[in-house]
C-alpha cells in the first residue's frame, strides 16, 4: 500500500497545474494566502477526526521541534508561492524542471549540508546537471530561477522534515506549519482585499467551491507521500518522485502549448540524462547493501 499512496500523492501533484489555472481570476498571491489558510482549517478537522490535538501540543511544548516546524513553514511557502506564479505566468515548463533537478539538489544538499560523500556516478550526475544550467542559461538566454529555486527549497524542506523525523507526525507537521504562515496569508488578503478585491466569492459559485477546495488538494498529497514514505524503500520513493515532472512537462508543453526550443530540450535531456546515471547508481547500491545484509545474516 505504500507504493500506492507515494504514487498517488505525485499523481496529484503532477495535475496541480491545471487546478490552478481553473481558478482564474485569482492571482498567484491571493491562491497562496487561501492555500495556507484552509490547509489550516483542514488540518484542524482531521487533528479532530484522528483525535491528534494531544500529540500537537506535545510538540508544542517543545520550542526547537516548533522553531524547525517553522523553517519547513517558510520553505514550503516560497516553494508553493514561485510555483503557483509560474504556473499562473506560463512556466509550467521550468517548474517541471525544478522538480526533475529535485534529486540531484537533494544529493548536492548532502554534501554541502551533511557532509555526506558521493560515489563516481553521483559526481558524474550533478556535473552533467551543471552542464544542463549552463546550456540553459547561455543557449536559452535566461537564468531558470523558478526551476533551481523550486529545487532547493523542496531540497532544504526534506532536509529540515528529516531532521524533525519521526518526533513530529505529518498531520501535526503540516498544521504547525500552516499556523506559522498565517500571519503571511493575513497580510496577503488584506492588501489584495484592499487593492484589486478578493476573487472568493466574486467569480461565481463553481469557483469559490474550487477555491475553498484548496486546502484539500494542499493537504492531501503531503499526507499521502508521508504515509507512502514511511512504508516503502528510499528507493522507490526515488523513482515514483519522476512521475509528477513528468505530468506537468507534458501539460506545459501539449496541452498549455509553451514554447520548447532547441536548447530547452538539449538542457531537459541532459537532467534527464544525469537522473537516469542517478536512479541507476541507487538501484545498484541498494541492491549491494542488501546482498551485504544477507550475507551478514547467514554468517
Amino acid at each position: 500500500m505504500g507504493g500506492v499512496y507515494a504514487f498517488t500523492a505525485y499523481f496529484l501533484w503532477g495535475f496541480l497545474p491545471l487546478y490552478f489555472l481553473l481558478l482564474a481570476p485569482t492571482g498567484p498571491f491571493e491562491l497562496v494566502a487561501w492555500r495556507i489558510v484552509l490547509s489550516l482549517a483542514f488540518c484542524a478537522i482531521l487533528l479532530t477526526v484522528l483525535r491528534g490535538w494531544g500529540r500537537l501540543i506535545a510538540i508544542m511544548r517543545q520550542p526547537k521541534l516548533l522553531l524547525w516546524t517553522g523553517v519547513a513553514g517558510g520553505l514550503i511557502y516560497i516553494n508553493w508561492q514561485v510555483y503557483i506564479v509560474a504556473t499562473l505566468s506560463g512556466h509550467v515548463i521550468e517548474a517541471s524542471l525544478g522538480y526533475f533537478m529535485n534529486p540531484i539538489v537533494t544529493v548536492v544538499l548532502g554534501v554541502v549540508v551533511l557532509r555526506e560523500r558521493l560515489r563516481l556516478t553521483q559526481w558524474i550526475a550533478v556535473g552533467i546537471a551543471v552542464i544542463a544550467v549552463a546550456v540553459i542559461v547561455f543557449g536559452y538566454g535566461a537564468f531558470p530561477w523558478i526551476a533551481l529555486t523550486l529545487a532547493f527549497t523542496f531540497g532544504l524542506y526534506g532536509l529540515v522534515k528529516k531532521r524533525l523525523g519521526p518526533s513530529v507526525d505529518a498531520v501535526s507537521g503540516l498544521t504547525l506549519e500552516s499556523l506559522w504562515l498565517v500571519p503571511v496569508a493575513t497580510v496577503i488578503l488584506v492588501v489584495v482585499g484592499t487593492t484589486t478585491g478578493l476573487s472568493m466569492g466574486a467569480a461565481g459559485p463553481w469557483h469559490a467551491l474550487l477555491l475553498s477546495l484548496a486546502g484539500v488538494f494542499t493537504a492531501v498529497p503531503l499526507l499521502l507521500f508521508a504515509a507512502g514514505a514511511r512504508r516503502v524503500p528510499l528507493t522507490v520513493i526515488g523513482l515514483l518522485q519522476f512521475v509528477a515532472p513528468i505530468l506537468q512537462f507534458i501539460i506545459g508543453a501539449w496541452l498549455l502549448g509553451e514554447p520548447m526550443t532547441l536548447e530547452r530540450w538539449i538542457g531537459f535531456a541532459l537532467v534527464w540524462l544525469a537522473l537516469i546515471v542517478l536512479t541507476v547508481d541507487s538501484l545498484l547500491f541498494a541492491r549491494r547493501a542488501r546482498g551485504v545484509s544477507d550475507v551478514g545474516e547467514l554468517t
